[in-house]
């Protein structure tokens, strides 16, 4: 299902059910100059939304944060292909859609080296009809059976042995179906044990309570709880 188009100084893999031709797939120009851009959104940089023959994407290039950003914005030093950033997240899309969790599907990612430097771009799935939870707040309250919907599929992802090391609520959407999505898994992996899971859920927690602050959005400890014990009851073996 997957191909790699390697060269000396770049890598490319992609799900060939999903896209054939990878020549130019990295450059919003090109989808710009198809009118495939169907929207964007501005983050680090700008994630372009592309509409592809069977499903929407998202093109994203990899920047840095911080202030380190300011001064090396999108290059990384390089330690092999199946090491950068967009490859390592492309196979753990793949992983976790394996194991049945609710996450984009990987199109393409692909790796462009310099030296010791690389640049890296991926193209995945923009799920449909599905909001960030930061949104949804701001307008209403979440059910309790939308909490434990959340937890479940939180749990599922831990069943699945991935940190994710930026878990908050601008990476979790509900969508039109009531299906709970988790997106960006940029510096992700895969752990063995549990002992980081709880600091996983802290994360999340800090999270609720940051934007509560900023944004006064519809939440309460006790939601907190809803949440838990969605995640508690879900046992996968």
């Amino acid at each position: 299902m997957f191909k790699t188009i390697q060269s000396q100084d770049a890598y490319t893999i992609y799900n060939e059910k999903l896209i054939d031709d990878t020549s130019e797939c990295f450059e919003p120009l090109y989808w710009q100059n198809k009118q495939k851009v169907i929207g964007s959104a501005k983050g680090r940089g700008t994630t372009w939304f592309i509409q592809l023959s069977t499903l929407q994407a998202a093109l994203r290039h990899y920047r840095r944060g911080g202030l380190f950003g300011k001064i090396i914005s999108d290059t990384y030093f390089f330690t092999g292909y199946q090491k950068s950033r967009s490859i390592e997240e492309f196979h753990l899309l793949n992983h976790l859609q394996g194991q049945g969790v609710n996450v984009p599907k990987p199109i393409a990612a692909n790796v462009k080296r310099c030296g010791f430097l690389y640049k890296a771009n991926i193209l995945s799935e923009k799920i449909p009809e599905a909001t960030d939870l930061v949104d949804i707040l701001q307008q209403r309250q979440l059910t309790k059976d939308e909490y434990t919907r959340i937890g479940q599929e939180i749990k599922r992802l831990h069943q699945a042995q991935v940190n994710h090391t930026d878990l908050n609520i601008h990476n979790i959407l509900l969508d039109t179906n009531d299906r709970v999505w988790i997106i960006d898994f940029d510096k992700c992996y895969q752990q063995a044990g549990d002992n980081w899971k709880e600091d996983n859920l802290q994360r999340l927690l800090r999270s609720f309570r940051k934007e509560l602050k900023k944004r006064s959005i519809h939440w309460n400890e006790q939601d907190w709880q809803s949440l838990i014990a969605g995640y508690q009851s879900l046992n996968i073996q």
